[in-house]
């Protein structure tokens, strides 16, 4: 990786860094050339709804409450592995690319996107259709916000026009600044859109049923723990509005990650409060989240939920056992591992959690997919044992996960990067909506309680959308 130049003010064009780099880099052809340029904020949303109204590729990942945002628009490169191999297929076509990059000015290529639950790939007719069994992209343009600081990088396999690409980027943002509401912050406006329940996989009786049979296998001793998870089929007689969409889930979970896809015109979005690792240098952080509870009315029934939430037996023993997992697994691969001694309650929208921090420190030849590869699918979102809840999943589940449970993140040149669960979430596909949700299926778990934690879990995904008019 060749870095060229000097930091650059924000007083310059993009195009003229990509001119420049490519004056000093006669050798382009299949290379990555990347440049970069300090840049005026941009509210992120806004400019993923500009690339939408282009009919743009785009992605977006916002964490608020670290000040975190990006937005990738376009595509120059991508790996879309299938099966097993996905994560190890795209770590290595990436530092492939990486390592004969050259780079200029403020120039920090990233991949976004997702590695999907099982990576296989789906049906023509499936709402997943356009996201591919895994799909890890290097825009064509990346705005990164961080404290407060922007950068923008143009990024190209081969040499670009310099020119069309200051012309792509002043139209996005132009419309995008136009699209910024007035107030600063996180402005969502009320939502109108009333949402009707078309199908429910699988439907109550169903559930009930299943619920019944994985309590049975985990009982019998077959195997520990296994997630069992809904999908929610919606429909509005209006065309659902994403960008209030993810400024209603911003304004709502500020400590979770919002992270939002779209291809081909259908958007994959959501708000997920679980880390599955980040990675910085050699030192990486994890977080076991299993057992849920409702918010209550104030904090003192919140706190009151949450000693219930501590006291579970049922809870306590789903949450032991992600935490044990993780910690068994990550011990052969990692120089060091240290998990917080007790769970503490992560308090959200509308639930409560059992969440136990894990970080430890890297050997130097591991990185940020390798990792995800070895810890998903946790206990949290699979089961224990992993590949015998998997078949159970398999065999009565009834739909094909995608992407929800998988995991979406970022991941730049130098292997920096975080992977987070995608949890909280669904499929827009105009005026269509198809939401996920999921539960820990252990002996003693009741099918109606069960149930309803999954309405719960679906509602932060469906009021960011519209109002619910039938039972989900």
């Amino acid at each position: 990786m060749t870095t060229i130049g000097m930091s650059v003010g924000t007083g310059e064009h993009i195009g003229s860094a990509v001119a420049r780099l490519l004056a000093r880099t006669p050798d382009a052809a299949g290379r990555l050339v990347s440049a970069g340029v300090e840049a005026p904020a941009i509210d992120p949303i806004a400019l993923f709804a500009a690339a939408g109204e282009a009919d743009l590729e785009a992605a977006l990942w916002l964490r608020p409450s670290e000040g975190l945002a990006l937005v990738g628009v376009g595509r120059a490169w991508a790996a879309e592995g299938a099966g097993p191999a996905r994560f190890r297929d795209a770590e290595a076509g990436w530092r492939d690319l990486v390592d004969g990059a050259a780079l200029e000015g403020e120039a920090t290529p990233t991949l976004l996107g997702g590695l999907g639950f099982t990576g296989r790939r789906p049906a023509e007719e499936d709402p997943w259709a356009p996201f591919g069994p895994s799909s890890m992209v290097l825009p064509k343009l990346l705005l990164a916000t961080r404290d407060g600081a922007s950068t923008l990088t143009a990024s190209a396999v081969g040499a670009p026009d310099p020119r069309a690409v200051d012309a792509r980027w002043e139209s996005l943002a132009d419309r995008a600044r136009a699209l910024t509401p007035p107030s600063a912050g996180m402005v969502a406006r009320p939502v109108f859109a009333p949402l009707h329940t078309d199908r429910s996989q699988p439907d109550r009786p169903t559930w009930t049923r299943t619920v019944e049979t994985m309590a049975g296998a985990v009982g019998r001793g077959r195997l520990d723990k296994v997630v069992l998870a809904r999908r929610v089929d919606l429909r509005s007689p209006v065309e659902l509005d994403v960008p209030n969409a993810l400024r209603r889930l911003a304004a709502s979970a500020p400590e979770s990650t919002i992270y939002a896809f779209r291809r081909a015109g259908r958007t994959f979005l959501g708000a997920t409060p679980e880390r599955l690792v980040r990675v910085d240098g050699r030192r990486f952080r994890t977080v076991a989240i299993a057992g849920t509870i409702g918010r209550g009315a104030d904090e003192a029934e919140d706190a009151a939920l949450a000693a219930e939430l501590l006291a579970s037996e049922k809870d306590r023993e789903e949450h032991a056992i992600v935490v044990h997992y993780i910690r068994e697994l990550l011990a052969p691969v990692a120089a060091e591992v240290t998990v917080a001694p007790q769970p503490a309650v992560m308090t959200l929208r509308f639930v409560q959690h059992l969440a136990t921090e894990i970080e430890g420190t890297l050997p130097d030849d591991a990185g940020l997919l390798a990792l995800g590869e070895r810890l998903h699918p946790t206990p949290a979102v699979g089961g224990d044992p992993r590949e015998a809840a998997l078949a159970m999943i398999d065999e009565h589940e009834g739909f094909d996960r995608g992407w929800y449970a998988g995991p979406v993140g970022w991941m730049d040149a130098a292997g920096k990067g975080e992977l987070c669960v995608a949890l909280r979430c669904g499929i827009v596909d105009r005026a269509r909506a198809s939401l996920f949700a999921g539960c820990g299926i252990v002996a003693d778990s009741d099918p109606a309680r069960e149930w309803e934690e999954s309405r719960i879990k679906l509602r932060a995904i469906v009021s960011a959308l519209g109002m619910l008019e039938d039972e989900s």
